[in-house]
């Protein structure tokens, strides 16, 4: 099955990039980045940027604007059963040339988990701003449990308030 990602969340003078790979199941039903409840994403934005699951979406989204974070995928289109990176198939990146030339601000980057990193790695590393830094930050998804909440949002931290 093809699935196809969202537009990005991000304010013209957006400052940090969180890069996912591909939106799952419960995130594309509900039309909204992260939506599975198990997701730790929103936990750690809530700790980070006052985004945290407490607050309706639209909110949360606004409190990433106004905190300078952007969000999107890496992928523009997949396909896929389920919602495994692993099952991620023939893929098609988002434009990063264009993002990079609308949001010239970005000089951090989070790669949310090991997929979204290789994929970055692949198809758009080459679009990287001089001035900004990849990191490879711990999955939120819940299947990847190794890491509690505290941990990753430790390591989170770390990358992304420099």
């Amino acid at each position: 099955m093809i699935v196809r990602s969202f537009a990005p969340i991000a304010a013209p003078d957006a400052h940090t990039l969180i890069l996912g790979s591909m939106p799952g199941i419960a995130s594309l039903e509900a039309g909204q980045y992260y939506a599975h409840p198990r997701n730790a994403f929103w936990p750690i934005m809530g700790a980070l940027y006052g985004a945290g699951p407490g607050l309706p979406y639209a909110e949360r989204v606004e409190q990433l604007k106004v905190s300078g974070v952007a969000v999107w995928d890496v992928l523009q289109s997949c396909v896929r059963e389920g919602s495994l990176d692993a099952d991620i198939r023939e893929e098609v990146p988002n434009d990063f040339t264009e993002f990079f030339a609308r949001h010239q601000n970005i000089r951090r980057i989070g790669l949310n988990g090991g997929k979204a990193a290789a994929s970055f790695r692949k198809h758009a590393a080459h679009c990287l701003p001089a001035s900004a830094v990849a990191h490879i930050l711990p999955s939120t998804s819940p299947a990847h449990a190794a890491r509690g909440l505290e941990e990753k949002c430790a390591l989170w931290r770390v990358s992304l308030l420099l």
